[in-house]
């Protein structure tokens, strides 16, 4: 099996490179099984491309993103460039990056790990079983539409959201194609009560559905789902809403597995995908190797299954995060929520340690297939 690809990294700032080098540490295990050929070309973003090149996305990192199968971002943000302005602070190159490459559905799953349960501020009785996919569309909305900007002297500030019938049918396909590989329901998100926008959004989803009679739709304001996502999350398979409401439910959805640290994303549908965890850049804790990976590692298990066309080696990739948790290893965050004779009985790791724990039981996953297969 060959499989040939080019990966551009783009570590970021903060623990960014440190939850890449583990992302890359379990993606060289297939290297072992496989005639693999993935390239890791590395390139500045963020903050760390300001204090390079004073620019949050250099051309020639956009030119290697462009011409590569994949790209796998770590994080971008830093304090010490809060006194920027909007256009040249680190996240407007992540904005400009997602243009480029055209991604307009993110991918957000949020799963509630059994060994982790006790992680989460929520009941457990709560969190348990649930396994939500928010489907967040990422390139219209508030954040991209124009006009914007500041009124005389700074006094006032301006924001439009705009959609269209066709950014909305895209990203619903997304969303209702996804739905039919899982539970067979899309929850689409809006304020369809007050917002035009959401009006036209509810439309176009109603319509998009008439193609999946398969599929189960309903409906849901934006409040209330915040609401349901934390008191019942597993009434909920796919969600499936506008670029604000994701950015906030997704991030909301960590509760479900008791920390950001635990979550990946993809973003796909343009020129090439891009992956990254969720969890920021988190500059308080950059360099003390006590991020958590598995974010990052979830990340490159969607790469597999997105971009790889290895969804059997995604699985065994998620399987063994779940197998590390189920052994007792944690990362800081996922100790210290929980209650001190608990923690007493788990296995606090570092960063690199983690990483090498799903290195070792996502070998042992692919040695088990190998050896049934050969037998």
């Amino acid at each position: 099996m060959r499989i040939k690809m080019k990966i551009t990294m783009l570590p970021g700032d903060g623990v960014g490179p440190e939850v890449c080098r583990e992302a890359v540490r379990v993606l060289k295990t297939l290297n072992h099984y496989y005639d693999c050929d993935f390239q890791f070309d590395e390139k500045p973003i963020g903050g760390a491309a300001i204090r390079e090149h004073d620019n949050p996305l250099p051309d020639a990192t956009l030119q290697a993103c462009l011409k590569s199968d994949a790209v796998f971002l770590g994080a971008v943000g830093a304090p010490e460039f809060d006194h920027l302005s909007s256009q040249l602070r680190p996240e407007a190159g992540l904005l400009r990056l997602r243009t480029a490459l055209g991604g307009f559905a993110n991918l957000r799953p949020a799963i509630s790990y059994p060994a982790i349960a006790d992680c989460s501020p929520l009941r457990e009785s709560r969190v348990k079983g649930a396994d939500v996919l928010t489907v967040r569309e990422l390139l219209g909305g508030m954040y991209f539409s124009e006009p914007r900007g500041f009124g005389p002297d700074k006094e006032s500030a301006f924001n439009t959201m705009r959609y269209s019938i066709p950014e909305i049918e895209r990203v619903a396909r997304v969303a209702f194609d996804l739905a039919r590989t899982r539970r067979k329901k899309v929850t689409s998100v809006d304020k369809a009560n007050v917002l035009e926008t959401s009006q036209l959004w509810r439309n176009t989803v109603n319509a998009v559905a008439q193609k999946y009679p398969d599929v189960k739709l309903d409906h849901m304001y934006v409040d209330a789902c915040a609401m349901h996502l934390i008191t019942t999350p597993t009434r909920f398979d796919v969600l499936l809403t506008e670029n604000l409401f994701g950015d906030i439910l997704s991030d909301e959805s960590a509760a479900i597995t008791g920390s950001l640290g635990t979550l990946g994303s993809a973003t796909i549908g343009g020129k090439v995908n891009l992956y990254e965890p969720v969890h920021g850049s988190a500059p308080d804790i950059a360099g003390k190797g006590i991020a958590n990976p598995l974010g990052a590692i979830a990340s490159a298990a969607m790469l597999l299954r997105h971009s790889a066309d290895m969804p059997q080696e995604a699985d065994d990739l998620e399987e063994a995060i779940n197998d590390v948790l189920e052994a007792g290893h944690r990362t800081a965050d996922l100790i210290e929520p929980i209650k001190t004779a608990l923690a007493a009985k788990r296995h606090l790791a570092s960063t690199s340690e983690m990483g090498k724990q799903v290195e070792r039981a996502f070998a042992a996953r692919l040695d088990g297939r190998f050896a049934y297969h050969a037998v």
